[in-house]
């Protein structure tokens, strides 16, 4: 996986602005490690760093090329990405004349603009967000893969735009700041859980959303759909409906083993992880390849942790015996506490904003020991989006709730705000109003009402506004080491059936999951197929909370504290002498989780020395 950053201007000659495009590039050293480039005409300028995963001899970017029989350079390409597809494109393409120099997706991604423009993102299948200068008619296009699984930002200004695949690299250039204003407060605030797609959160700052491409021209910025989901009918019944999931994710775990480098499987023990490796273990065992690594995490004193319902159990046992059912070479990552705090302060600077605290401390230390010996991880994210895992697909209260179900009952950090902040932003207005916009996007089926028609809205909010932060943060955590995790179960193709799978078949006697139990019962021990959902782990770690207690108590008497001109310190202050949590962007259960947002968010106004608007 890459990094890519670029720049496109009208006005001004870009072949003279060389090292502000190379400290573009070089502010994603992080998210590729082994190569760097950077390309530069009058009007466009890309730069690249590259995480070597497929032909790691000649997979240099940024990737030039031009049509059969044109000696010219047409088209330039800075890729982010694995193309799971490409070798039947390479084929077809070869068919029609042209000519490889590579065995690189790149270049099939370079061709198949050059082939069919901007309908080739149609026909691809993968994790990617790229850049491609056509510089026959001065377009540049940016594309982003089918659900967002790799990121991508821009800026536009008068007269160019700014583009690259983390905020840092957008900053690193004279002509974007970091600004705040009351849409950006609302987003930090009142959807931290549930935040809206396309909003960067920065003022100017966009994400080109998923499945969606930009074409920019001196005509301006137009945004074309490359892929979406479709209501019909479902007409397999249940054994047809189990058999076609699990061919579908079959293969997609086996495309997606594709590396030149080596690659591993995350396994915490539940049902979604564990499919996922057992069937990357079956298809090795198929072609004789070397048995799957996989890794779980781990902290001291898990285990004597009391269950809640969020965490029903201690993942340990479980993981084990996936592993030694499957027939894994298995890790399980200890955690020291004392490697939380300075892990946690690594992660601000590859989130490029306030995220979850010590559970992306604890995953990005799970992910710099598997970089040790893994360049690549399959990972069971988005398994409960797609066939309705979590507790508010299942409880009738959330489900019948005006809001976003995971946040029905939940106190969000917008009751934080100063009045005076609040009365400006309208956090529940502005919640409100997401809400109402996601709902108008949802796909609908003519005839389908009741139950039938709120799952699948549930879905679609669980698809567009639950799901994606998740993945932003996959993303950015395991890139901050130079880890590519990808996630077989958000294949277009599984995604796109079951979406029109209806609930009695996907929850089958109301079991959670029970259509993904099924379909992978003889790959699994029993006790790791019937597990409930057990959310990923958050550290009993007692010290970390008592520093960042400490941290809050500091900024509170610090009368220049950058958050206190969001936050109300007086609101703080009562809740710390009470004993009381704060609210928390997150919807697990964790005490420490408003105390973080809270510390992180002054921390990051400080670091990236944003302005309030």
């Amino acid at each position: 996986m890459c990094g890519i950053t670029g720049w496109l201007d009208w006005n001004r000659d870009l072949r003279r602005e060389e090292p502000a495009v190379r400290e573009m590039t070089a502010v994603l050293a992080c998210r590729g490690p082994d190569a760097d480039g950077v390309w530069l005409s009058r009007r466009a300028a890309l730069g690249h760093r590259r995480l070597a995963v497929i032909d790691v001899d000649g997979g240099a970017q940024p990737l030039t090329g031009a049509p059969p029989g044109a000696e010219r350079t047409a088209a330039v390409l800075a890729y982010n990405g694995e193309l799971y597809n490409h070798r039947e494109l390479r084929a077809e393409l070869a068919a029609r004349g042209h000519r490889f120099r590579t065995r690189s997706d790149t270049e099939v991604v370079l061709r198949a603009h050059l082939e069919w423009g901007s309908e080739a993102p149609r026909r691809f299948n993968g994790i990617f967000a790229y850049a491609l200068w056509d510089e026959r008619h001065g377009e540049l296009t940016l594309v982003r893969d089918h659900l967002g699984i790799k990121p991508l930002y821009w800026h536009a200004y008068s007269g160019g735009l700014l583009f690259g695949s983390e905020p840092k690299a957008l900053l690193a250039n004279p002509l974007f700041t970091a600004e705040l204003d009351a849409d950006g407060i609302a987003e930090l605030f009142a959807l931290p859980a549930a935040p809206t797609p396309g909003h960067g959160v920065l003022r100017g700052l966009h994400e080109v959303r998923p499945g969606r491409l930009l074409r920019v021209s001196r005509a301006g910025v137009r945004e074309e759909r490359h892929w979406s989901l479709t209501s019909r009918p479902h007409a397999d019944d249940e054994h047809t409906t189990r058999q076609t999931v699990r061919a579908l994710l079959a293969d997609a775990v086996e495309r997606q083993l594709a590396s030149d480098v080596p690659l591993c499987s995350l396994l915490s023990g539940g049902v979604d992880s564990s499919a996922v490796a057992a069937l990357a273990a079956q298809a090795r065992r198929r072609t004789g390849g070397e048995k799957i690594t996989t890794y779980s995490v781990d902290f001291p004193g898990s285990s004597q942790r009391a269950p809640d319902d969020w965490r029903t159990a201690h993942d340990a046992p479980f993981a084990r015996a996936a592993a030694d059912h499957i027939g894994t070479l298995h890790t399980s990552v200890l955690v020291p506490d004392d490697d939380l705090l300075p892990a946690r302060d690594a992660v601000l600077r590859a989130r490029d904003r306030p995220g979850w605290g010590e559970m992306d401390a604890s995953l990005h230390l799970l992910f710099r020991e598997v970089r040790r010996r893994s360049t690549v991880a399959l990972s069971g994210e988005a398994a409960d989006e797609l066939f309705g895992g979590y507790p508010y697909f299942h409880d009738p209260v959330a489900l019948a709730a005006p809001v976003f179900p995971w946040l029905h009952g939940r106190t969000t950090p917008a009751a934080l705000l100063r009045p005076d902040v609040a009365a400006r932003v309208r956090p529940e207005e502005y919640a409100a109003d997401a809400y109402a916009a996601a709902l108008a996007e949802t796909p609908r089926l003519d005839g389908e009402e009741g139950r039938e028609r709120r799952i699948r809205e549930v879905f679609h909010l669980a698809l567009t506004r639950w799901l994606p932060p998740l993945l932003d943060r996959v993303d950015r955590v395991s890139m901050s080491v130079g880890l590519e995790v990808r996630v077989p179960f958000c294949d277009p193709r599984l995604v796109s059936y079951l979406w029109n799978v209806p609930w009695s078949l996907k929850a089958p006697g109301g079991r959670p999951k029970g259509l993904l139990r099924d379909a992978v019962r003889d790959l699994l021990p029993p006790q790791v197929t019937d597990r409930p959902k057990s959310g990923y782990p958050s550290t009993p770690a007692v010290r970390y909370t008592e520093v960042l207690t400490e941290r809050a108590r500091t900024l509170l008497a610090d009368r220049a504290a950058p958050v206190f001109e969001l936050v109300d310190r007086d609101a703080v202050r009562r809740a710390l002498d009470e004993g009381r949590p704060l609210p928390s962007p997150r919807t697990a259960p964790n005490p420490v989780g408003g105390l973080d947002h809270l510390v992180q968010l002054d921390e990051w106004l400080r670091a990236y020395r944003v302005r309030l608007r």
